[in-house]
């Protein structure tokens, strides 16, 4: 008996020892799956990244290089449409200011690009701030009135008197509207109507910019394929509508980056209506700060109207630092017609050089030249105590990818200006960094 029981034990024991044999060697067929499956995503994120990186580097190399001929072209044209090389007629200015109208067309379809695809890697930050609302509309109305006028378009416009600021970015809501007014004047055949109407909503905290029009409207099937990026509703080869297919998809994302929404009616051949909803923020300080932003704004447009009018200091001395032919051509000519003296570097070691020699009263620094760049020329210009803070640095490059303007402005740069810069503007700019340096 005791035999039996003590086989029958031993029995258990290796049946025990079996079953925890057969679980250790689970466990560590496991643990290798583990391990290859860890490995596996580790190399499938590594690869990730550099897919990742290689993209946005390409992005920023395209976007240079596209930039830049591009810049070239809108400088060259401005400068002619001002006359700057001589007296033009009228056949000669109507062809100049078809040059520009296309070259900004093929600027947006660049930027519409690289938004899209900032966004969607998570790249696009808003530079949100109090923004006049009556001001941004009448700019985007601005933007599109000139086709509309070619379509005898009437242009409507009204706005809720109790809505005077909102908390958003400035930019990116004009982007906003000048895509759906764009779209609203493209869609509308001639002689019909299209127009902005803002209204607010105190109880919900919201305010509603509403697009509408009089134009083909959009059937309802059509109406879930709307915000996909690349995509066009009639994508025949033949399609009289042009275009890439980006704008709404950018419309919805960035409402949707702002914490808002967007909603669309529509029917065929009777027209549509587009609303983008803000988030609306109701306080006195927000009202208070809101007069300053538009305080600041008037000024900005004094200045550029005093252009027309004034001239620059005769004694400014302007350091151009650009290894591009075409636009120290253009800038030079431009520059030394309101009166600056113009000095050129062609790259950054020749700015610095040319800096500590000339002592210039502003340096327009390029980023992107040959041997020494623009960033660590401009900390070599602040590394000298007497530069340190002296000379205002305004940089004017094609880079406008993420974290661009802050790494200019962390080297030591006081204003950055993304090419390409509208020649009036980039003198408003000038004038301001010597006003601000007399003060």
């Amino acid at each position: 008996m005791k035999r039996r029981q003590l086989t029958q034990a031993q029995q258990e024991i290796r049946e025990r020892k079996r079953a925890e044999a057969a679980l250790e060697a689970e466990r560590a067929l496991l643990a290798r799956c583990v391990e290859e499956r860890t490995a596996d995503l580790n190399a499938f994120n590594t690869e990730l990244e550099r897919v990742v990186r290689l993209k946005d580097e390409f992005l920023a190399s395209m976007s240079h290089e596209l930039h830049i001929p591009l810049n070239a072209i809108l400088r060259m044209s401005e400068a002619l449409q001002e006359q700057v090389y001589g007296p033009l007629n009228e056949k000669q200015m109507s062809s100049l200011h078809s040059i520009e109208e296309n070259g900004r067309h093929l600027l947006s379809l660049i930027n519409d690009i690289l938004d899209l695809s900032k966004i969607e890697t998570g790249k696009l930050e808003l530079e949100v701030g109090l923004v006049s609302v009556e001001s941004v509309c009448q700019a985007s109305l601005r933007f599109i009135r000139q086709d509309a006028y070619k379509k005898r378009l009437v242009v409507n416009f009204s706005c809720d008197e109790a809505v005077t600021t909102i908390w958003a970015d400035e930019r990116r809501l004009k982007q906003v509207l000048v895509n759906l007014l764009s779209n609203a004047v493209k869609f509308t055949p001639n002689g019909g109507e299209i127009g902005l109407e803002v209204s607010g909503d105190q109880a919900g905290q919201a305010v509603s910019f509403t697009v509408w029009d009089t134009g083909i409207g959009i059937a309802p099937g059509e109406m879930r394929r709307l915000f996909q990026p690349f995509v066009q509703l009639d994508s025949r080869p033949s399609r009289h509508y042009t275009g890439t297919g980006l704008g709404l998809s950018l419309v919805y994302r960035m409402t949707e980056m702002h914490g808002g929404g967007v909603a669309v009616a529509s029917q065929v051949a009777q027209g549509s209506r587009f609303t983008v909803t803000f988030p609306w923020t109701l306080n006195q300080k927000a009202e208070k700060e809101g007069d300053r932003a538009t305080g600041l704004s008037t000024t900005t447009h004094a200045l550029l109207d005093r252009l027309t009018t004034s001239s620059p200091p005769q004694h400014a001395t302007i350091l151009l630092a650009e290894d591009n032919e075409a636009s120290i051509a253009v800038l030079n000519d431009y520059l030394a017609a309101r009166g600056y003296r113009v000095l050129v570097a062609r790259n950054g070691q020749e700015a610095v050089e040319r800096t500590v020699e000339a002592r210039p009263d502003v340096i327009l620094m390029d980023i992107q030249m040959p041997g020494l760049d623009g960033l660590e020329a401009i900390r070599r210009i602040r590394s000298y105590k007497e530069f340190a803070d002296s000379i205002p640095i305004i940089t004017l490059t094609a880079l406008v990818m993420p974290g661009d303007r802050e790494r200019c402005l962390a080297a030591g740069a006081n204003a950055y200006m993304s090419k390409p810069v509208p020649l009036r503007e980039l003198v408003a700019m000038i004038e301001a960094q010597l006003e601000r340096v007399k003060a």
